[in-house]
Parts: C-alpha cells; structure tokens; sequence
C-alpha cells in the first residue's frame, strides 16, 4: 500500500483565503509538478469560480456553506483516476477522494480537514466517524488544520480533553 502514497509528491498550505493568492499557487504547483495540493482556508466565493482552475489538474472544493470564511480544497493531477466521496455532513469541513492506484498499486483516501479552534466535541465525533470508515479500508493521507494548540506531536501528548480524544482516535485510524 505504502508505494503509492510514497510515489506522490504532495504539498498542503492554510492560505487563509485564496482570493489574493490563487497565481502564486499555480506558480509553485506548475514548478515543482506537484501530484496533490491541500489547502485550507480558501474562503473562495461565486467571484472565485473563474479563477480556481489549475491547468493540468482536477479540482475538488468543499466551501463553508452558510457561514462566512474558511473551506477547503484538493487539486489532483489529471493523470490520476480520482472519485469524491461527501458524506453531505456540513458540520464538518473535509473533503475526501479516492485516488485509484495505477499498476497494482492500492487506492489511497486523502482526506483534507479544517477544524475551527472553536469546533465542538459533536463536530469531532462526525470527523472521527468519516476518519475510522475510511482507516481501515485504504492506505489514507490526511492534511490539515486541526487547531489543537496544546498536542505536542513529537510526544504524542495534549493538555485539554478534546485534543487527547483527536490523539487517541489518530493512534486507532493509523
């Protein structure tokens, strides 16, 4: 499983809105021939909707719905056979594709998450939910904001309960 998800060149980056942007991103994806792209934070709009094209890539968007800001996006290379999955939950701001695997290799999830700072514990269990569907099935790679200040990666570590539940459920889905 791992050969696939070793093989793809990845990059992901909190934009924080994409408006101002948008040309940088294509500079760098074209640059360095990127195979995925994860942003948060996009908060792109109707006026954005001519402009987020990436040539040579497919775009897959999840805007905040009836609230201000924020969103998240993936852009695919189009050489790569690529199915969203939307479990139509809008409490929860992630989007996930299946990306089929070329010549044998495993399909892999790639999930790509915000997470506001305030987001309540029933929002997390919607994302633990999505997150134990698909951690069993497929090699899975997920990118993000997760906004959990006191997890101390390196360690494993967090202060507050709801950051330790999100380690906890981390440590089953991986």
């Amino acid at each position: 499983m791992m050969g696939l998800i070793a093989q793809l060149k990845c990059i992901y980056t909190n934009a924080h809105s994409m408006g101002n942007k948008q040309e940088e991103v294509e500079d760098i994806v074209q640059q360095e021939n990127y195979d995925k792209i994860a942003i948060t934070e996009t908060r792109w709009g109707d006026l954005h909707n001519w402009r987020a094209a990436v040539v040579g890539y497919k775009l897959f968007r999840r805007d905040r719905q009836g609230r201000r800001g924020s969103g998240v996006a993936l852009y695919v290379k189009e050489c790569f056979d690529c199915l969203e999955l939307n479990d139509g939950d809008n409490r929860v701001e992630c989007l996930w594709v299946r990306i089929r695997g070329k010549a044998n290799k495993a399909d892999i999830m790639v999930g790509v998450c915000y997470r506001p700072p305030n987001q309540d514990e029933e929002a997390d269990k919607i994302f633990y939910k999505q997150l134990g569907e698909f951690s069993p099935l497929l090699a899975l790679a997920v990118m993000g904001n997760f906004n959990l200040p006191d997890v101390c990666w390196k360690y494993n570590t967090a202060e507050r309960k709801q950051s330790r539940r999100f380690l906890d459920v981390w440590d089953i889905a991986s």
